[in-house]
């Protein structure tokens, strides 16, 4: 924590997602950003931190680092959290919630953390604030220990909830893929708002939609709470004008041209419930039709795609040939790029070229790849 009304703070991100993280932190303004794996750290006051909240499209949560240290024992985690000012941040009934993950320490009981992490807040709000009674029947105060080689990083959770739970998907489908993820693989894509794109094999239709939101400039967090908003220490700050300012920026007329298609007729109708649940039924197209027929008559658009990876033996033929079937889809619209993650090794070999441009990303504990192929660009058709 730093003095004043700065705090240091951190994204938690998807591996291979924390240098997007970190250029929308700069474009929000804020500063001593850095990065390391799975983590994007920055400064921050309480009136950015909910910005943050709204506006990041590609991170699992927004922390406050109230304590970072080594920690050898159970006794070096106590006295570290004794140190952080808990009295400064809870009032008297709210609900502390702790949540522990260790890795490669000497400390590597989650359990024993969380109760231990507790025990200290306890004990300093009864010889700092004077209280002696814990109801905790109030707000969730969640408070998140972090144990990593020995260094123990204390944070308070402002999101609440992941950010990837944006409010409109509701079913999931046979193979999810999360907002967050589906929203990088838009940006890192080479549409732009005002582009055509289109999802051959939109499944629930979460791509679509966070590519929408994108033309749309509607931030990912408008419709959702979030922890911060209930604690005691952030009341003093008017955050729902924040929200009001971003509610005003929204213009769904800058939704032009996505489209999605599936073979599936249960993934179409599931789609149109998300798309629908999001506020964005009239303006994304839906339709059931097989990769083969898919066939656009702009010259010049994007092809964004989750195909299936063929995991399981059985299905790795059928993956393999639907990758093959992307190819023709990219010979059939010359002037459209066309991206597609898998985790298939032999994603090229089955398209039949090697991909122009090449990015590693985790859809959730998986390591996959994300394929770019350029296409052939007619400036006149824009």
């Amino acid at each position: 924590m730093m003095s004043g009304d700065v705090f240091r703070c951190c994204c938690s991100a998807a591996f291979g997602l924390e240098s997007l993280v970190a250029g929308e932190l700069r474009s929000l303004g804020l500063q001593n950003i850095s990065t390391e794996n799975g983590l994007v750290r920055f400064d921050s006051a309480i009136p950015e931190i909910f910005r943050c909240n709204l506006s990041l499209r590609f991170c699992d949560r927004v922390m406050i680092i109230l304590a970072e240290g080594k920690c050898l024992s159970f006794e070096d985690l106590f006295q570290l959290v004794s140190s952080v000012p808990w009295e400064k941040y809870i009032h008297k009934d709210e609900a502390i919630n702790v949540s522990a993950h260790c890795a490669r320490s000497k400390i590597m009981s989650p359990r024993d953390c969380q109760s231990i992490t507790k025990k200290a807040i306890i004990e300093r709000l009864k010889a700092r604030a004077g209280l002696r009674v814990f109801p905790e029947t109030g707000v969730p105060f969640p408070v998140l220990v972090a144990v990593h080689s020995d260094c123990v990083r204390i944070m308070l959770n402002t999101s609440g909830d992941a950010l990837s739970r944006r409010g409109y998907r509701t079913w999931n489908g046979e193979a999810p893929i999360r907002e967050t993820l589906a929203a990088a693989l838009v940006s890192l894509s080479p549409w732009k708002p005002g582009m055509p794109l289109c999802d051959p094999c939109c499944g629930t239709g979460t791509i679509l939609a966070e590519a929408a939101f994108m033309a749309a400039n509607r931030l990912p967090g408008l419709t959702r709470s979030f922890a911060m908003e209930q604690f005691y220490f952030t009341r003093g700050f008017d955050l729902n004008a924040i929200r009001r300012e971003a509610e005003n920026a929204v213009d769904y007329a800058n939704i032009t041209e996505i489209y999605g298609s599936d073979i599936n007729p249960e993934a179409i109708s599931l789609a149109k419930r998300h798309i629908r649940q999001a506020g964005l039924e009239n303006h994304v197209s839906l339709s059931v039709i097989p990769l083969q027929e898919v066939c656009l008559d702009r010259q010049n658009g994007v092809f964004v795609c989750n195909p299936p990876y063929g995991e399981r033996l059985s299905d790795q033929a059928a993956s393999r040939q639907l990758y093959r079937e992307l190819h023709h889809l990219a010979d059939r619209h010359p002037g459209w790029s066309l991206c597609a993650i898998s985790s298939d090794p032999a994603f090229e070999k089955a398209y039949g070229m090697k991909a122009h441009k090449k990015r590693r990303l985790y859809n959730g504990r998986l390591e996959c790849t994300y394929y770019i192929y350029y296409g052939r660009r007619n400036p006149e058709s824009f």
